[in-house]
């Protein structure tokens, strides 16, 4: 899943003294045996924070003996960047891998196998973050971190409609929305039309699937009842939006509009509090957070569940160093320290109560046990190349037509995209 999905940390780069060894196996000499090499750790943008990775960086110097380099990527183009990468002789050691893109590398046999590593340190990651780390039965990467959805709302305003508590399940939030409706003048919530991926949130919550098998295929599964029971829900929220209907929340950046103050809530990632407050300082006093209720008190809403995993090269060299950093890294100290500094939600639900004092990532917390994920197969990311078909799907319901109507309308262009070659 590309990521602009933590707020921007400065990424100071690991610097490495020694140069990798080559050709020939992973020498042993140091004093876990592995002096004298160096691991290459591809880490994308605003992942690693500036303690984290120099603390992870001394804890792996000396256990092994070897030497950490930290080479930054960006998202943009990422893809194409790291399945060339793979292919080559010597490809980097350990890769960061955006979950819902983990099937697609483990496909091609460019990731190791690492199910040796689950049954040692893995076996209490939390359920929903490890299925995109499986592919084919086999654990092709380690899930590393997640951030999802939550609402972010505006203080005054709800004070001002006279809500005083914020809502436990979904009837409390429309009916929260309807009292800013009628007793302010602002708009009770900014919801786009092409959401997607909190439409996929309420997916998940329906138990929906987007795809299903037919004759050995992947095809559309849009038409399904569920789905348009799903895409009510989201109707029945957008009605309290003036937002465009055939526009994403990037276009324009929600949290923009969010800053001006006239709007009483939206549904958004944590870091975009802060490109509100960037845009207008002042709002920062005015700003609240809540997790996504579901139906039910108790039972949050179904959530995306974005975020990354940490892989090996399958043709990296130093296998046996490679999983030595990745026990380190993903370690409770580590992992623990991810989640304080980088204000995301660790692997393991036992470490959630390492995001207390962060408000977005406490509100997002709960959501993780009952979150999930795009479909997990190699063909959805053509699926969700622009122009998305099930953002289309959207705008036809939000401008008119049945949910039937409107899945048939995409349908073709849905499964075109399916059977594409990967």
């Amino acid at each position: 899943m590309r990521r602009g999905l933590v707020a921007a940390t400065v990424i100071a780069a690991l610097t490495a003294g020694v140069a990798a060894c080559g050709p020939g196996g992973e020498g042993k000499s140091g004093a876990d045996g592995f002096k004298g090499q160096t691991l290459t750790l591809w880490a994308m943008d605003g992942s690693t924070p500036e303690k984290w990775q120099k603390d992870v960086k001394a804890a792996f110097e000396k256990k092994t003996g070897a030497k950490l380099k930290l080479e930054v990527q960006q998202w943009n183009g990422i893809q194409q960047k790291l399945t060339t990468a793979l292919s080559e002789p010597e490809p980097p050691d350990v890769v960061e891998v955006g979950n819902t893109q983990t099937p697609a590398y483990a496909k091609t046999g460019g990731l190791a196998d690492l199910s040796d590593l689950r049954k040692t340190i893995g076996k209490d990651w939390t359920e929903s973050v490890n299925k995109s780390a499986v592919y084919g039965g086999k654990q092709y990467a380690a899930p590393w971190y997640t951030v999802n959805r939550t609402v972010i709302y505006n203080k005054r305003i709800w004070a001002e409609a006279g809500v005083d508590k914020t809502p436990k399940t979904r009837a409390e939030f429309f009916d929260a929305l309807d009292a800013i409706k009628r007793k302010t003048d602002a708009e009770p919530l900014y919801l786009p039309g092409q959401n997607w991926y909190f439409f996929d949130g309420l997916l998940i919550g329906e138990h929906a699937d987007l795809v299903r098998k037919q004759g050995g295929k992947w095809v559309s599964d849009l038409s399904n009842p569920k789905v348009g029971a799903a895409m009510r829900t989201y109707e029945k929220y957008a009605s309290y939006s003036k937002a465009p209907k055939d526009k994403d929340e990037a276009t324009p950046q929600q949290a923009e509009v969010f800053a001006k103050g006239k709007t009483g809530a939206f549904i958004g990632l944590g870091w975009e509090a802060a490109t509100a407050i960037k845009a207008n300082p002042k709002i920062e006093k005015d700003i609240g957070y809540f997790t996504i209720p579901g139906e039910k008190a108790g039972k949050p809403e179904g959530v995306f569940l974005g975020g990354s995993n940490l892989a090996v090269a399958a043709g990296s060299e130093k296998q046996e160093l490679a999983r030595e950093f990745l026990k380190i890294a993903l370690s409770d100290e580590f992992e623990g320290a991810l989640a304080e500094e980088g204000g995301v939600i660790p692997n393991k639900e036992s470490l959630q109560k390492k995001v207390e004092g962060n408000p977005a990532a406490e509100t997002a917390a709960p959501a993780v046990a009952g979150g999930g994920l795009t479909p997990l197969i190699p063909q959805w990311a053509a699926v969700e190349n622009p122009p998305n078909p099930v953002k289309r799907y959207m705008t036809a319901v939000l401008k008119g037509k049945s949910h039937a109507a409107a899945a048939a309308s995409v349908e073709d262009e849905f499964n075109k995209r399916l059977s594409q070659k990967q």
